[in-house]
């Protein structure tokens, strides 16, 4: 047995906290992958995991063990990348996660033109809003806005989230145009179920923080259907503004206090700090960057309102 096979595969079952996992991501048969941890264990004379019936876990000894298979395995990579033509086509598949409504609405010009340029790349997406762990999913590299929680994420700041508040001219037209934000208390927002909870804090046009609670009647997980919701007149909303700006700009929903700062965040690109970046990879995390760098069409749709 090639000891860097069962080294990769013991790291790969740490990741993925799993032995079906593991044999998922390496396309080998799970009594495969039971197989060389046990020859692996066998031949070090310890042992490495504790096997329990919901997750597998290291050992103090399975630790240390696999934060040295971590590095090793890393500089392998390394090795073999320096010693490879730097001038070779860019090959191979990347599994990406990235927000539905984002995805949807300005992603696919990014990819396209990085499929131009690298035509052997086989991109997988998956596009929804659910927080995924990137490693037990075997995804390359993620696009997340907000505040970035898993300190095993190394994070690649893409651009600034334009939050805006807006509802339709109709419901303004029933319930008036508010002036201030505490104004908008009063009113009925569409709320994202998937954030912490209805609380919006924002900067006021004096450069004042602060927070208020308004009403939560209707809510979602997804910002395309609340925009739909709001376009229907059932409520304001406060979103990022790529997710409304063509409802903005066809007149459809019409944006309040632009003066005012909503809920700052940002959109980074995260991949996992225990992966070796290989140069796919970080090609398109470059490429990722300078497009969002050189151009963010739905920034323009404000002024078109």
């Amino acid at each position: 047995m090639d000891r860097f096979e069962e080294m990769e595969t013991f790291v790969r079952v740490v990741d993925a906290g799993s032995i079906t996992k593991a044999a998922d991501q390496l396309d080998v048969a799970k009594s495969a992958v039971s197989r060389r941890l046990s020859d692996l264990e066998n031949r070090l004379g310890a042992q490495l995991l504790v096997r329990t019936t919901r997750k597998i876990q290291p050992t103090e000894t399975g630790l240390s063990y696999y934060d040295q298979s971590l590095r090793l395995l890393n500089d392998l990579n390394e090795i073999e990348a320096a010693a490879a033509d730097s001038r070779c086509a860019l090959s191979g598949n990347l599994r990406v996660s990235v927000p539905l409504s984002f995805g949807l609405a300005h992603l696919h010009p990014v990819i396209d033109s990085f499929i131009e340029q690298h035509p052997d790349i086989a991109f997988d997406i998956d596009l929804s809003d659910r927080h995924i762990n990137l490693v037990e999913e075997n995804i390359d590299v993620a696009i997340r806005a907000g505040a970035l929680q898993d300190s095993q994420l190394i994070a690649r700041k893409l651009f600034p989230v334009q939050t805006i508040a807006c509802a339709s001219p109709d419901y303004w037209g029933r319930h008036g145009i508010p002036e201030t934000a505490d104004d908008l208390s009063q009113y009925q927002m569409l709320n994202y179920s998937l954030g912490s909870d209805s609380r919006l804090s924002y900067t006021g046009p004096d450069g004042k923080p602060g927070q208020i609670t308004p009403e939560v009647r209707h809510q979602a997980n997804n910002g395309e259907f609340l925009r739909d919701m709001a376009i229907a007149g059932r409520g304001f909303i406060v979103i990022p503004l790529f997710i409304v700006c063509d409802a903005i700009g066809s007149g459809k929903l019409v944006p309040v206090l632009k003066e005012y700062t909503w809920n700052e965040i940002n959109a980074y690109a995260v991949y996992p700090s225990t992966r070796h970046l290989s140069r796919r990879v970080r090609a398109f995390i470059d490429h990722l960057v300078a497009s969002f760098e050189q151009e963010r069409p739905w920034e323009a749709c404000i002024h078109c309102d």
